[in-house]
């Protein structure tokens, strides 16, 4: 589990696999072990038998033996996509008891976007950027990274932005006066300066007020704001309180779309527009797991905004999602309806949609005609393109359905787990969970009328 949230999404880890049966080895981020300790001691003191979740602290080399152990039988990380990859070959090295891939959930971060167009509310723009790239110092894997505004407006909301920013209070975060805190460690604090320094050195615009006194010492990041001419500029997820901005013009639109979704990572995003057809239009092009209309892109609520992006933000499951529990099964009923379209209860003034949408491309590998048949039949059944083995070289795609043997399977998972891209999951058997892509839509419906009061609410 990560450092950024030592309680909460180590606990929903923990928990979802006590859940349905398992028997739980919980290593925390070597930052936050102390947090991990005590929630622990609480399971155990309401009863959850000692032997059934075990504590395990300490750095990478621990979670590596943890991984590699043959007594491990399904893995979920929260972290960045570069240790989920380490984490993924190491298990392609082996297959579970019952011949089978063992399960992984990644979360992994995203190269979070907002796009603003020429009829949204400024002040809400602003209120809600400020809010999505700042709060936590921006150390969340759903903060935002790039804000794209329509050139027409870009001077108003930018002169706006940067008068707020100018008013937020860096410091110790034990202090209720306090919006912006210290990041993580001294090597993530270089980490981000040397690529602030490595764009003002390109010459791109860059805006950050001068640390107060009282921050010269410790781990403070000043919030940053950098102009890009190109979103390709921006070649890593900066972890920090940094936020790009990308000027658009109105018939660059669908440009805009496509270099977000080039960027491969698919967690959250944003749209603030007054107008229904952009609304419709930009949630149908758009690739991310979560997006949010007229409202901040952080903070999502398990059973209102079910978490979790796919590409190389993750492997799905979403975290509050009906889907998660079966991925830590090894057999059990799939309940899934394809196609499924949910509206989730939430606070007044915002609609949130749960939908599920076909995974993409589905491979089928299949050791005779009547299986390949049926694989081939889930995967249009459930909206999916597919592809055949002979097409692995040259092709992507976003997940594998196999039936053979087992020295086949594993040389299946080497070759998918050196491959470039995102992380492809293997099912043996037909389970339609892994065919499907969930999406999350909030919407605040207070934003239409454009009453910055009523825009607020909820």
């Amino acid at each position: 589990s990560p450092w950024n949230f030592p309680l909460s999404i180590f606990t929903g880890q923990v928990a979802a696999a006590l859940a349905v049966g398992n028997a739980v080895l919980a290593k925390p981020a070597e930052e936050t072990p102390l947090i991990a300790a005590q929630a622990i001691a609480i399971l155990h003191e309401a009863g959850v038998p000692d032997d059934a979740v075990q504590l395990l602290p300490g750095a990478g080399d621990v979670g590596a033996a943890l991984v590699g152990d043959a007594r491990t039988q399904g893995v979920v990380f929260t972290g960045s996509f570069a240790v989920a990859r380490l984490i993924q070959r190491q298990l392609a090295e082996r297959l579970s008891p019952a011949g089978e891939p063992v399960p992984l959930i990644a979360e992994t971060g995203g190269q979070n976007a907002l796009i603003a167009d020429s009829s949204a509310l400024a002040e809400q723009v602003v209120a809600d950027v400020l809010m999505s790239a700042f709060d936590s110092a921006g150390q969340r894997c759903s903060a935002l990274r790039v804000l794209c505004v329509q050139e027409e407006v870009a001077d108003r909301i930018l002169a706006m932005l940067k008068g707020a920013m100018a008013e937020l209070s860096v410091g110790n975060p034990d202090r209720l006066s306090t919006d912006v805190g210290p990041v993580i460690t001294e090597e993530a604090r270089e980490g981000i300066l040397a690529h602030v320094r490595a764009m003002r050195d390109a010459g791109r615009p860059v805006f950050a007020l001068p640390l107060p006194d009282q921050c010269r010492h410790g781990t403070f990041v000043a919030p940053t704001l950098i102009e890009l001419s190109r979103l390709s500029e921006l070649t890593h997820e900066v972890f920090g309180p940094v936020l790009h901005v990308l000027r658009y013009r109105r018939d660059e639109l669908d440009a805009v779309i496509d270099a977000i979704n080039a960027t491969g990572y698919g967690l959250t995003f944003g749209l603030h527009t007054r107008i229904d057809e952009t609304i419709e239009h930009v949630i149908g092009r758009i690739s991310a797991g979560n997006v949010y209309v007229n409202r901040n892109v952080i903070g999502a609520v398990v059973g209102v905004q079910p978490f979790g992006g796919h590409g190389l933000s993750g492997t799905g499951p979403k975290a509050g999602g009906p889907l998660y529990l079966h991925r830590l099964l090894a057999s059990g009923p799939d309940a899934m309806k394809p196609g499924l379209t949910l509206e989730l209860p939430g606070p007044v003034g915002e609609r949130n949609i749960y939908r599920l949408e076909a995974c993409g491309t589905v491979l089928c590998i299949a050791s005779d005609k009547d299986a390949l048949q049926r694989q081939v039949a889930a995967a249009l059944a459930t909206g999916n393109r597919v592809l055949t083995e002979a097409s692995i070289p040259m092709e992507r795609f976003d997940t594998v359905l196999f039936d053979g043997d087992a020295d086949a399977l594993r040389a299946l998972n080497r070759e998918l787990a050196a491959r470039d891209g995102p992380i492809v999951a293997v099912f043996t058997g037909i389970p339609l969970h892994g065919l499907v892509r969930e999406r999350s839509i909030s919407t605040n419906t207070a934003a239409a009328g454009g009453n910055a009061t009523l825009m607020s609410i909820g």
